[in-house]
């Protein structure tokens, strides 16, 4: 007799015979049958590590343990939500931490970020992008020529150093194809660390100075020879792109940002090339505070008033007067353009 056969004399009123509804299996909840508790875990004993770079929902940490350092892949766990985990974080891992091929950890926490350099798609965007987090300083790499230096997109580099935290270092390269005192004389009224690089000699010795014990985040237009520079410093072979002979632009050979262990100590964060940096993201103040406390000595400041103090734009115009010089009008019209582009009045007329 078959289980569904009700030829055995059952009840009408029971189809399956003999079985009823306590005979029916019941389904365990798909979810676990542990009740729900809004206890979450703090982590505080979770491995840590510095992330080294993003690709595509993957991440690849830097884990230190008994048996050195090593680089293990991670994905960021669901309680994260929307938090974002950028080159330079460091988090917290569980899972297994060990590296070993196919192994997975997941990031389970983000630590607070001391610096964080960020940019937008143009000055009118206020979606921000985050490029990096914890760097000390930033290495602004551009070209004498090949392509033509843009002192413009250096101001918007230093604009978002200063607004970051970072520290900048202006690093000239190919100096043997043009004379860069020109394009220097730009940058004139700013305290700036400066290294010049020719094609064929990279100056070691100086830069591995400004590393040494750094967390550097470079930036630079394509085509500037960033790309050959990061080589040098770390060993790495990241694609080296070329100058387009019609256009003067240079090819993207980045697509993502990496960290890279400089040879003699530190760490370069490299970046990809871009050809424009916005600064929608930052308030218009910033932008006047920083180039006003770096790039006017306190002592030059009328009346004895620190300009990095001051929020009076007539100030800023006494200044622009006479007392910086033709390069540093120059620079304060590169920041009006700026600060216009970002829909701040300008200060000239104001």
């Amino acid at each position: 007799m078959s289980w569904w056969d009700d030829t055995d004399g059952g009840d009408e009123d029971e189809p399956y015979g003999q079985y009823d509804e306590s005979s029916v299996r019941v389904r365990p909840n798909p979810k676990g049958n542990r009740p729900r508790t809004k206890t979450r875990p703090t982590y505080e004993d979770a491995p840590s590590g510095w992330v080294t770079n993003v690709d595509r929902g993957r991440f690849g940490v830097l884990v230190t343990d008994a048996d050195g350092e090593h680089v293990i892949t991670a994905t960021k766990a669901r309680e994260l939500g929307r938090k974002s985990v950028v080159t330079g974080d460091h988090v917290s891992l569980t899972g297994d931490v060990s590296g070993s091929e196919g192994s997975l950890a997941r990031i389970v926490r983000v630590a607070e970020r001391t610096t964080l350099l960020r940019r937008s798609a143009d000055d009118s965007d206020e979606v921000e992008r985050v490029i990096v987090a914890n760097a000390d300083q930033m290495l602004i790499v551009v070209a004498s020529a090949d392509p033509e230096p843009r002192p413009r997109l250096i101001d918007r580099y230093l604009v978002a150093a200063f607004d970051a935290g970072l520290d900048p270092v202006l690093c000239i390269t190919k100096t043997d194809l043009a004379d860069p005192a020109p394009f220097l004389a730009h940058f004139a009224c700013l305290d700036l660390r400066i290294v010049t690089s020719r094609a064929d000699d990279v100056p070691f010795e100086a830069l591995h100075e400004l590393l040494d014990g750094k967390v550097t985040v470079t930036v630079g237009h394509s085509g500037v020879g960033k790309s050959t520079l990061v080589n040098a410093l770390t060993g790495s072979t990241r694609a080296i792109g070329v100058v387009n002979s019609v256009t003067g632009r240079g090819r993207h050979t980045s697509s993502s940002s990496v960290a890279l262990r400089v040879r003699d100590g530190g760490w370069v964060i490299d970046t990809p090339g871009v050809r424009s940096f916005g600064l929608g993201h930052v308030q218009p103040e910033n932008v006047f505070r920083a180039f006003a406390s770096h790039a006017v000595p306190v002592q030059d400041a009328p009346d004895g008033i620190p300009l990095h103090q001051a929020h009076d734009w007539e100030i800023v115009d006494r200044v622009a007067g006479g007392e910086l010089g033709p390069t540093g009008i120059e620079r304060l019209d590169s920041f009006r353009a700026l600060l216009t582009g970002m829909g701040a009045e300008d200060p000239g007329t104001a």
